[in-house]
């Protein structure tokens, strides 16, 4: 099967997702969207090239689908697959925070230090919980990442039915459920001792999976607003004639505009076969792509929902259903100021020697 071919059935499934039902009945609407994609042939993979993940995920982002695609495609199945853990067929999401984390079985004849007794294996009882997590209602396991009890992070894969949900939603209307977790005992074969660069990789993922949402959203926003304005005749032509609205529009083109290029930049970096050696470049281009999208969001809504005016502040209006759920994106997983003060601590890091690459994505002296 070709990426191609791939893309457009899952499309035209992503397509097809109801908004009133999504909004009624999220989970039975994110199972319908998964279903669907797996009738049609259109569920990628895991090794599906990230370029044709990201576009997908993009594609999401425009449709407004009700399901965790970006979690599932983007984050919780890559995490997984690395860790060494199986990854389920279904849908996914991926949580973090601080948990009180206890060994199953207790090696008695180990030394007690600051962290407890030693485990004969890695079985592990958890309780605590995990706060707003995205489409939790509607996932079939949730990849979890919190700090182990010999220290260190661990990466848990927890079962739906092993957690308790307190349901809640985010300005859109999309599930974001705290998960309260009691004494839960997740076998040995579910948990696996990870590296930093594991914890470093779920967060620039999940904020990657953002700006893809975003950027198809924001092209959505785009789409709206040109239909709106060649449409809608004020004073005896169309509002796309006045002079004030094209620069407006311009200025909404470009915002979406630059989205899209951090965004494709991020997923042809992720997509580089050279990245498995030199990770570092697609975790740059990643941050790039979460901050920009976050720092685009405030100018997009501005304009299109002024040149909109009050129709596009309605509850069902298409322009109010991309835009509100822009607004909890940007926030999600960070913010563009704690996405800029990490690109801005990566460049200090490396250097003045590394900057000129990475900001051409091109070696070389810059002098010559």
């Amino acid at each position: 099967m070709s990426t191609e071919s791939l893309l457009e059935r899952a499309a035209a499934v992503l397509a097809g997702a109801q908004e009133t039902d999504a909004r009624e009945r999220p989970a039975e609407s994110a199972r319908t969207v998964w279903d669907e994609l797996r009738a049609a042939d259109a569920l990628p993979p895991l090794d599906t090239d990230p370029a044709a993940l990201v576009a997908l995920v993009c594609e999401a982002g425009y449709r407004g689908t009700p399901a965790p695609l970006g979690e599932t495609l983007l984050a919780a199945r890559p995490l997984l697959a690395a860790a060494g853990l199986t990854v389920p067929d279904g849908p996914l999401t991926v949580a973090s925070g601080s948990l009180d984390v206890r060994f199953t079985h207790v090696d008695t004849g180990s030394r007690v230090g600051p962290l407890g007794a030693r485990g004969t294996d890695d079985a592990l009882r958890v309780s605590g919980t995990l706060h707003r997590v995205p489409w939790a209602r509607a996932a079939d396991a949730v990849a979890v990442l919190t700090e182990g009890p010999s220290g260190g992070p661990v990466l848990l894969l927890l079962e739906a039915a092993e957690c308790r949900r307190a349901e809640g939603t985010n300005l859109a209307g999309e599930p974001r459920d705290d998960l309260v977790l009691t004494d839960v005992a997740v076998p040995a074969e579910r948990v696996r001792r990870v590296p930093a660069a594991l914890v470093r990789e779920a967060q620039w993922r999940a904020g990657l999976a953002r700006a893809a949402l975003i950027a198809g959203a924001a092209r959505r926003c785009v789409e709206l607003t040109v239909a709106h304005t060649t449409s809608r005749v004020q004073f005896g032509r169309p509002l796309s004639h006045f002079q004030a609205v094209k620069q407006e529009e311009a200025k909404l083109v470009e915002e979406a505009a630059l989205i899209a290029a951090a965004v494709e930049a991020a997923a042809a970096a992720l997509a580089d076969p050279g990245t498995a050696a030199d990770p570092d470049t697609a975790e740059f281009a990643a941050c790039v792509a979460a901050a920009q999208a976050s720092a685009s969001v405030a100018e997009i809504t501005r304009i299109a929902h002024q040149l909109h005016g009050a129709i596009g502040f309605t509850e069902l209006s298409p322009l109010r259903l991309a835009t509100t759920r822009m607004w909890s994106w940007r926030d999600e997983d960070g913010s563009e100021h704690a996405w800029f003060r990490r690109i801005g601590r990566r460049v200090v890091e490396g250097g003045s020697d590394r900057l000129w690459p990475q900001v051409t994505g091109v070696g070389g002296d810059p002098s010559r």
